[in-house]
């Protein structure tokens, strides 16, 4: 997989990012039980009530999965990076519990209530860990994790870390949330590699990453399949609502699609008449099907 040695965009990004999102994602409060495992209060919206937990093997990240893991479903996964590349894994905790709650292995970067700075490199070590996990004996996860749906994603500086590892073939759906990249070299070296289907969900005009987003867009590989949603809420989206609010309820409908072929979920992003296409979203779409 390719790295860009331009990683000043990343910081620059963050930065910037961490300036305008600090104040809209307070650090979340958490509880650490006797064996030092992080965990926080059922939540989201789906069958699968879901928490957060830190696990020894795989130091800072964060780890959202449902409480009880369902009997007859396998949870595919999904990979997160903050926002401004910030190392809290619990900084997006509404919107990635929601993730979880609906039958997902969601990881994010760096542990609860951390600080300092993320890699994207961390990103593949998520995967590289639930594929583990799902073959080791010893663990609760064997044999419950999909291996073979993987989806990364990030927000803002987040996004950029994403597009780092987006060539990883193990990767099923690629997601930028308020995000694009930045310099024309990551967009040589980076949009020609992408393979899975991608999504773009960006804060509208207002958002700061939304020139970058739509300069994305209109540099994608052709035939890609790709899908961009712009709605106006700015660079905060709305993670800070109750289950991630709007960005929340689409982002399950699009990981349901894509990871688990659900046809009523394809019906929010598909065709002139999608779900998304008569509400408040502006949605563009490419070979789509």
């Amino acid at each position: 997989m390719k790295r860009s040695t331009r990683r000043f965009a990343g910081v620059a990004a963050g930065l910037l990012a961490a300036a305008l999102l600090t104040q809209a994602f307070p650090a979340a409060a958490a509880s650490t039980d006797t064996a030092g495992t992080t965990a926080v209060a059922a939540g989201g919206t789906g069958p699968h009530p879901a928490g957060y937990e830190t696990v020894s093997d795989l130091p800072d990240h964060t780890v959202y999965r449902p409480n009880t893991l369902p009997e007859n479903e396998q949870l595919p996964i999904v990979a997160w990076g903050n926002g401004a590349c910030r190392a809290d894994g619990t900084w997006f905790q509404n919107i990635l519990t929601e993730f979880a709650s609906h039958g997902f292995l969601v990881i994010a970067n760096d542990e609860p209530g951390g600080s300092g700075q993320t890699s994207a490199d961390m990103l593949t070590d998520a995967v590289d860990w639930a594929v583990a996990e799902n073959h080791d004996p010893r663990s609760e996860f064997r044999g419950r994790i999909d291996t073979s749906k993987v989806a990364v994603m990030g927000q803002s500086c987040g996004g950029l870390e994403t597009m780092e590892v987006a060539d990883d073939p193990r990767i099923d759906t690629t997601v930028m949330w308020n995000s694009g990249l930045m310099s024309l070299l990551d967009k040589w070296t980076q949009l020609p590699d992408l393979h899975a289907p991608i999504a773009y969900f960006v804060g509208g005009p207002e958002d700061i990453a939304y020139e970058n987003a739509m300069d994305d867009w209109g540099r994608l590989p052709a035939g890609l399949p790709a899908f961009m949603g712009n709605l106006d809420v700015g660079h905060y989206g709305t993670y800070a609502d109750p289950n991630g609010g709007e960005f929340g309820r689409v982002g399950v409908n699009w990981l349901k699609w894509q990871l688990k072929g659900d046809t009523t979920a394809r019906g929010e992003f598909v065709g002139a008449n999608c779900g998304l296409c008569s509400s408040d979203w502006d949605v563009l779409q490419k070979n789509l099907s």
